[in-house]
């Protein structure tokens, strides 16, 4: 957070102009295409196959990322212009539009004592979907805005798609190299991500883009956010319980369904958008920062309600766990 924070302050004070903006762009392209050739090196082939298992947690899964989530964002064109600007709404389809995040969605289900491995699964399903859903849906739902012609197409298959299965590809020979070093390339892929940010917040800064933020907006857009993350969270909260989940599958229901991907979501974005990328960006970054507060605070309150199994032989919901051991040891 802090690190976004920063580079957002540079890109504002310093914003790469002239040459220096075609040299971030260039570097920036590069490191988008690394940044997706570790993802295909990182993923287990045989963990997403094993996860077929619980198809319908995946199912659910999914249904929350590309079709609550879209839904929730077109509703949300009724906030313009009262209280979002045309390129912030679209911003914020774009958010909704996005895969699932991996890494914090499969600590956070493992902090609240959730299924792990049907967190990896789902995630990775999620991140393989969104690799042509994603797209295919920006497409559709944002329209013209959307870098989707033939050059479109091809920039996404060279950039994001090749890279991908190259990983995939030679990931026999490499992937135990990547294995032992995943806590340096994971500061890579920060770099990378951080590299991003900072050339599309620089090209918005040299075409005047952030002088129409007022505070005012930029604290609608937060409201937004929350109320987006709060509609995820229950709604998937409900479908846990409505379709019978173990407690297990419902938090990694919860967790799975209602994230998105700050690391897939920028390079996608800087693809697709090119040169307006650079409001496109700022709802999913400051929906990332809700979602990793909000969620981190379920998280541990569940794990503290886990450890309550049963009272007096008679089993509690895991929500209701904490308040039944406070009642037990303070009557």
């Amino acid at each position: 957070m802090a690190a976004l924070l920063g580079t957002v302050t540079l890109a504002a004070l310093l914003p790469a102009t002239g040459r220096g903006a075609t040299v971030a762009g260039g570097a920036a392209d590069v490191a988008i295409t690394l940044l997706f050739f570790l993802y295909g090196a990182r993923l287990s082939t045989g963990e997403a196959v094993a996860g077929l298992r619980q198809w319908r947690l995946h199912l659910a899964v999914g249904a929350s990322t590309f079709v609550l989530f879209p839904l929730l964002g077109l509703a949300a064109r009724a906030t313009v212009p009262f209280l979002l600007t045309g390129p912030l709404w679209t911003g914020l389809l774009f958010l909704c539009v996005v895969p699932s995040t991996v890494q914090s969605s499969i600590a956070l289900t493992s902090t609240a004592k959730g299924n792990v491995p049907a967190a990896i699964c789902a995630g990775t399903y999620s991140s393989l979907v969104g690799m042509a859903a994603t797209p295919l849906l920006a497409a559709w739902l944002i329209g013209s805005t959307v870098s989707f012609s033939a050059d479109g197409l091809l920039t996404i298959a060279t950039q994001l798609l090749a890279p991908f299965l190259a990983g995939q590809v030679l990931r026999r020979w490499i992937g135990g190299f990547v294995g032992r070093h995943r806590g340096v390339l994971g500061r890579l892929d920060r770099l990378s991500i951080l590299l991003v940010v900072y050339t599309a917040f620089s090209r918005g800064v040299a075409e005047g883009v952030w002088r129409q933020l007022t505070p005012l907006r930029l604290l609608a857009l937060l409201c937004l956010a929350g109320a987006l993350l709060a509609l995820a969270l229950c709604t998937t909260a409900l479908a846990g319980r409505r379709l019978g989940f173990r407690r297990e599958d419902r938090v990694t229901l919860v967790f799975c369904g209602s994230n998105k991907s700050l690391a897939t979501g920028l390079p996608m974005a800087a693809v697709l958008f090119g040169a307006s990328a650079g409001p496109v960006i700022l709802p999913l970054m400051l929906f990332h920062q809700v979602q990793l507060m909000v969620c981190a605070v379920i998280a541990n309150r569940w794990s503290v309600a886990a450890r309550l199994t049963a009272v007096d032989g008679v089993e509690v919901e895991p929500e209701d766990r904490v308040i039944v051991d406070r009642a037990v040891r303070d009557p």
